[in-house]
């Protein structure tokens, strides 16, 4: 999955028009992804029971919990009978993984879409900004993997873990091409950097409220970020020359 060229300051408008995947061509993608354990051929109507099934379970998760929720509720929910259900998925714990799955797809894009970008720390407001959109985009999607981590299958829940974990280092990477940060110091401000991103699906309802867009959200997280590099490393430079004084002085004396 490819998609078109951006500048380093795109916009969520322009991000929408650039990747190939978004709110109404998911389900194909979903399709596609677990064709040899759906059932049902034709295609048409597979797209739309599995658009309905996945629709319902975060309906259904947002108000009595998805470890609550059971495959009779799902049935209820969305219309479709026992055996149409099964013809998607086989218990919950599929069902979780197939949106789990989905979600880790294409969060792992992120550093392939950006990485001829330059300059590292424009690569990495990229994928920042690229992490945002994609959860304004796929706010439900992610919100649900997010809350409901626990009840995947231990192996799919350590494959998700290591997919966030694998975003993360490749921050850490690109912060360390500064060369003024230590190892931990890069670890720590690329695990803060994600935890800012993942406050606009998780919390919504705090910038909802205030009126908060995609872009400002995403334009604040990256000007944050790039103020602490900046300010970290113009006080690293002002520290050696400080130092550099003193030797000069302690010289001449």
């Amino acid at each position: 999955m490819i998609i078109a060229p951006l500048p380093v300051r795109f916009t969520l408008e322009q991000f929408r028009a650039a990747i190939p995947i978004n709110e109404a061509t998911v389900w194909e993608y979903l399709l596609d992804r677990n064709s040899e354990r759906i059932g049902v051929k034709r295609r048409e109507v597979a797209l739309e029971n599995l658009k309905v099934i996945i629709l319902a379970t975060f309906r259904l998760a947002n108000t009595v919990g998805f470890r609550a929720m059971t495959l009779r509720d799902l049935c209820r929910e969305t219309g479709l009978s026992m055996g149409g259900v099964y013809g998607y998925i086989e218990n919950k714990d599929q069902l979780a993984g197939m949106i789990e799955d989905m979600v880790r797809h294409v969060t792992e894009l992120l550093p392939s879409w950006f990485k001829h970008i330059a300059q590292p720390l424009d690569e990495m407001e990229c994928i920042l900004r690229a992490h945002v959109f994609l959860s304004e985009i796929f706010q439900p999607w992610a919100y649900f993997v997010f809350i409901e981590s626990r009840t995947l299958q231990i192996d799919q829940r350590v494959i998700a873990k290591g997919s966030e974990l694998n975003i993360q280092n490749h921050l850490a990477s690109l912060l360390k091409t500064t060369g003024r940060f230590s190892k931990s110091e890069t670890t720590l401000l690329a695990a803060h950097c994600m935890s800012l991103v993942q406050d606009w699906h998780l919390k919504r309802w705090k910038f909802g409220g205030a009126d908060i867009h995609a872009d400002e959200f995403a334009n604040s997280v990256v000007q944050f970020i790039r103020s602490y590099v900046r300010a970290s490393m113009e006080s690293n430079f002002q520290s050696a020359n400080s130092e550099e004084e003193q030797l000069l002085s302690a010289k001449a004396a």
